[in-house]
């Protein structure tokens, strides 16, 4: 990973807070003229270093309360059994998220985001228990999450 300069790195500090600042804005924000930002901004996505760029929801307010972390473990841990479990559980929109862990007696932590308790039972009956190779699956639900950050600490990207 080659190192940024402070203008690089300071735009995508500026765009990981809001991906919607115009061009104006942050190229102020930074200390350039809006075509030169632009340009940097082009090379920072040409590197691979912007993945994309979304809209984070309030998941409360579009009636998705409850945040699940699901542990899965396995019969098995050979290549077929993994990229079945992982289509199998891509294709579930209540998926948020789906790790390959070590270190844990699971193979898998998934986070999941539902309505609520029957709409989690009716997921985990009709989609999770039902995948070819699952052994046991573990339950946790989320309290709270003090801490919930989507942007990336880019100290180690410094010149």
């Amino acid at each position: 990973m080659d190192k940024l300069d402070r203008i690089d790195r300071r735009i995508l500090e500026l765009l990981q807070k809001d991906a919607r600042i115009s061009i104006a804005e942050l190229a102020d924000a930074v200390g350039l003229s809006q075509t030169p930002c632009g340009r940097r901004i082009k090379q920072l996505e040409a590197k691979g270093l912007i993945a994309k760029q979304i809209v984070v929801l309030d998941q409360k307010k579009i009636g998705l309360p409850m945040s699940i972390l699901v542990q899965i473990s396995l019969d098995k841990q050979t290549k077929d059994k993994l990229k079945t479990f992982e289509d199998a559980v891509a294709l579930i929109p209540e998926v948020m998220e789906c790790y390959l862990i070590t270190g844990s007696q699971s193979d898998y932590l998934l986070k999941v985001v539902t309505r609520d308790l029957d709409h989690y039972q009716q997921l985990l009956l009709d989609h999770l228990t039902v995948i070819e190779g699952v052994n046991s699956i573990i339950t946790n639900f989320i309290m709270r999450q003090p801490i919930n950050k989507t942007a990336y600490n880019l100290d180690h990207l410094s010149k």
